[in-house]
């Protein structure tokens, strides 16, 4: 199959490129490399240097590649730049989209799989939340990530494409950036190893639902070679809640235990609390019922071992 992937550079992006190339697909990137690295684009993927913003740019790039299917994970990610930059946000995440996937169907496409978000949409969350659960974005990037879905059942609708939204829950993993706004286990293990304090909003009391991002990428190939009609929003999460201190508490001893595996004699300082951050959500999670009945699909990586490999991963990359 011909697939294009978008932000296909990035942290999740260049992953999925990875297992497609494995799987003996042809695959295409876009990306504009504003976050993402030229590095993690494999030499046997089709490369497009374009921003989703450029709507020639990126018809043009659809059309030289003429994708059977489409991965949509190239967004502006960050929930707080949404709120300081809410049309910025909706540039890319709305428009952008929008120029994805009407090239993609002006090119023939016949199914789309957008990154889409259950930590957005569902709002609180105590026990894991179903795709039925009524969406309540409350920042623009929610907001945002709502309109998408819309836009896909529109597109669905016209144009015929078969559309997937996986509503992600907390993604970690090898290669996240741990600059901005990213996910914490990347701003953990990057401060961790270089020496510096990390610091614990508030109380440390969050409870979020962390899936490692090969399962995502499994997710995500599942979705590519479905035969699910229609749009469905599929959430990808582990349904388990782990809190911020037991995460932050699992990284420091797994950090301390690499530096002293690699005999390395560098402190890392104990966690800090700081200040609460403003409109956080104390508890969300996600069912993953739907995934296993439509796309086969069940996280098969533990919580710790996760960290095992992303603690590996960082330590090859800041202490070599």
């Amino acid at each position: 199959m011909r697939v294009l992937v978008t932000g296909g550079a990035g942290f999740i992006g260049s992953h999925i490129v990875d297992a497609l190339l494995q799987g003996g697909h042809s695959v295409a990137v876009i990306d504009d490399l504003s976050s993402g690295e030229q590095a993690n684009v494999p030499a046997q993927a089709k490369f497009f240097q374009v921003d989703v913003r450029d709507q020639a740019g990126v018809a043009a790039a659809v059309q030289s590649f003429k994708p059977e299917a489409v991965c949509h994970q190239a967004a502006q990610m960050s929930v707080s730049r949404s709120v300081r930059e809410p049309h910025f946000d909706a540039d890319v995440n709305i428009l952008g989209l929008i120029n994805v996937v009407s090239a993609a169907a002006e090119a023939g496409a016949k199914r789309v799989v957008f990154a889409s978000s259950g930590g957005v949409l569902y709002g609180e969350a105590t026990k894991p939340a179903p795709e039925e659960t009524p969406a309540n974005p409350i920042s623009p990037y929610g907001i945002s990530k709502w309109a998408g879905e819309q836009y896909l059942k529109f597109f669905n609708r016209e144009h015929g494409l078969n559309c997937i939204a996986l509503r992600y829950s907390n993604v970690y993993g090898e290669r996240q950036n741990p600059h901005g706004e990213a996910g914490v286990v990347a701003i953990f293990c990057t401060r961790m190893f270089k020496g510096e304090v990390s610091r614990v909003n508030g109380d440390g009391k969050y409870v979020r639902d962390y899936v490692h991002v090969s399962d995502v990428v499994r997710a995500n190939v599942a979705a590519i070679q479905s035969d699910v009609p229609g749009f469905e929003p599929i959430n990808v999460g582990t349904g388990i809640g782990t809190d911020v201190n037991e995460l932050a508490g699992e990284l420091l001893t797994l950090c301390r235990a690499e530096l002293k595996r690699r005999g390395i004699n560098r402190a890392i300082p104990e966690l800090e609390h700081g200040p609460a951050r403003a409109g956080d959500l104390r508890s969300n999670l996600v069912a993953n019922e739907k995934a296993q009945r439509l796309l086969k699909w069940s996280p098969r990586v533990p919580f710790t071992e996760g960290l095992e490999k992303t603690v590996g991963w960082f330590a090859d990359r800041l202490l070599s």
